[in-house]
């Protein structure tokens, strides 16, 4: 069921987007090329959230065993924290959500390590936009099938592929509700937006193969072929006069 939220609901989720924006924000510029680990960004994550009043939604989620998922190169999503040094060249998908006074928010971004490469930057760009030409779908009236399809024509167009098999999603007390939102589909078909919903749009965009696989771990999401993937993600209310990101710091 999808849950409708009032005013005063989106301004609470608003509040925890902050926090899921500012922590994001500390964990990037905390980034040292060489010196930095995916652990010590989730430990950053974890006080600026802690000291906010918030908690990581991630944390137990399903049993998921750390604060953040942080995903790396040609890891997709759902990358487990821990030991590895960030290198210059690399990317990171640094992905947070934030339960602030029983609402959640959720947004991911990624992030060049230092300098990257001429193509891999292009794959950032194609992905962010990707995201906000979704976003820009997201109004009342619309449906779920004309957030995609915007995303996938986009993709597309620029020679990438978008995966399949991994969705946006509601979002509201939990960091998980309906509906599911695909970055794939047909204009005009889907559920119905209307006024108060809320959910996450999330392109997962990669340079070659849509498809992905998971590792050992259960976890970690990896692209098939093994080329690089990005991963951009805002926390979005419908609203009468369009589209809000509520993820924006």
């Amino acid at each position: 069921m999808i849950e409708l939220k009032s005013a005063a609901e989106i301004a609470k989720m608003r509040e925890a987007g902050r926090v899921v924006a500012r922590a994001i924000r500390a964990m990037s510029e905390a980034i040292v090329p060489g010196r930095t680990t995916t652990g010590d960004l989730d430990r950053l994550a974890q006080k600026v959230v802690a000291d906010a009043g918030g908690v990581c939604s991630f944390k137990d989620y399903r049993g998921y065993p750390a604060h953040t998922c942080i995903s790396v190169n040609e890891q997709v999503i759902h990358g487990i924290p821990g030991n590895r040094v960030l290198r210059d060249g690399d990317i990171v998908d640094l992905d947070l959500g934030v339960t602030l006074d029983g609402w959640c928010a959720d947004a991911a971004w990624t992030f060049p390590v230092g300098t990257v490469n001429a193509e891999v930057q292009r794959l950032l760009n194609v992905s962010k936009e990707s995201l906000f030409q979704g976003i820009a779908k997201a109004k009342a009236g619309n449906r779920i099938g004309d957030i995609g399809a915007a995303v996938q024509r986009y993709v597309e167009r620029n020679g990438y592929s978008v995966v399949r098999e991994l969705v946006g999603h509601g979002i509201g007390r939990t960091v998980h509700e309906e509906p599911g939102v695909p970055n794939f589909g047909k204009p005009g078909k889907g559920v119905v937006l209307r006024e108060g919903m809320t959910i996450c749009i999330e392109p997962m965009v990669n340079m070659g193969t849509h498809k992905v696989c998971t590792l050992e771990d259960g976890w970690t999401i990896v692209t098939a072929d093994g080329k690089w993937s990005a991963h951009f993600e805002h926390t979005v209310a419908i609203t009468r006069d369009g589209p809000e990101i509520l993820t924006a710091e």
